[in-house]
């Protein structure tokens, strides 16, 4: 089993971009030494889910900070990117890194984020496949040229090159688009499960790609998925839900309040206005306790992480740093993970 770390680096209200920056960086730091084998940022805009506006960048500040830790996207979301600049930009990370990136892409989930860049949503599935396409032929071909539906590219070389050979490796997330399991399936790329799927559901999708992968003639693996859950553990399973409880409702409400944004944000308004004035519930936390994330003490996790590994699972994702967890609660729970669940799984 290979364990990684994920954050949509969020920014809760009352701190500082500056100290959150400083604690991700920690906190990958602290993964390299612990054993993890990879970590992974998401990429959102104009928001306070996440500061990962620029995860490449953020990605680049860590690679000068680790030596054997693999540093990942999950997702990077080609269409609010030019498809050149972005294969520029991964490859460079690839190459600053010592070959150290993969990379995740998605479509994302808010259409805030593609109203204010100006990018129509009808067009996400389209430019989405195109985008991927591109980057994926620049990183790989010599005088590279495609011709899609939104973009266009003439006999191009890419400066500089990506380090891996053919490429760095490519994770595609997809949820119930049919569309875009079809197109994953079809490239032959792993999925990506992130955490906002029920388990459930998530190793049910697993298991859909995995047959349409084969259906296309393609040899998608259950181990090659990376699976990603709101995590946190610690020495009783009463300390880890009280630990945990006001940091994943944080999360689960700014999932709920950003999606009531068709243009604009709640960057600068209070998230206690919203919680007083909205008309349904999100997910409760034991509802996500139950079928969500995973935390609790140490052999309940063992216990969760191998029902993964009887599925075929074999490379887990842990979300240590949600909705505003204290910095020293993250870091603590990172040494009980290392020193109790680990060891079960070499």
């Amino acid at each position: 089993m290979d364990f990684a770390l994920f954050s949509h680096v969020p920014w809760p209200e009352g701190t500082e971009p500056k100290q959150i920056f400083d604690d991700i960086t920690e906190e990958f730091v602290l993964g390299e030494e612990l054993g993890f084998k990879s970590a992974w940022m998401a990429e959102h805009h104009f928001t306070r889910y996440g500061l990962g506006s620029a995860s490449l960048v953020v990605a680049s500040n860590i690679a000068a900070k680790t030596t054997t830790l693999r540093l990942g996207t999950a997702v990077l979301i080609p269409p609010l990117h030019l498809p050149t600049k972005l294969a520029e930009e991964t490859a460079t990370l690839d190459l600053l890194s010592g070959g150290r990136f993969d990379a995740g892409f998605g479509r994302g989930a808010a259409g805030s984020e593609y109203n204010i860049a100006n990018v129509p949503g009808d067009e996400s599935q389209t430019r989405f496949q195109e985008a991927i396409t591109i980057v994926e032929g620049l990183w790989t071909t010599r005088n590279y040229s495609f011709k899609g539906q939104h973009y266009q590219v003439n006999n191009a070389n890419l400066v500089p090159p990506p380090v891996q050979k053919p490429h760095p490796p490519m994770y595609i997330a997809a949820t119930r688009t049919r569309a875009t399991q079809e197109f994953v399936a079809g490239t032959g790329h792993p999925l990506i499960i992130g955490v906002v799927l029920d388990t459930v559901d998530a190793l049910a999708l697993c298991h859909t790609m995995v047959d349409l992968a084969k259906e296309k003639g393609n040899n998608m693996r259950m181990g090659q998925i990376p699976f990603f859950r709101y995590f946190y553990v610690a020495e009783t399973e009463e300390q880890a839900k009280a630990d945990s409880k006001a940091a994943l409702d944080w999360n689960i409400d700014m999932i709920q309040w950003r999606r009531t944004f068709d243009f604009g944000s709640e960057v600068w308004e209070k998230m206690e206005d919203f919680r007083k004035t909205r008309t349904e519930l999100p997910p409760s936390y034991e509802y996500l306790y139950e079928n969500r994330a995973f935390i609790g003490d140490p052999d309940q996790i063992i216990a969760k992480i191998k029902a993964l590994q009887d599925q075929g699972i074999d490379y887990f994702g842990c979300n240590f740093s949600f909705g505003g967890m204290p910095q020293e609660k993250v870091t603590k729970s990172m040494r009980l993970f290392a020193k109790e669940v680990m060891p079960a799984f070499k």
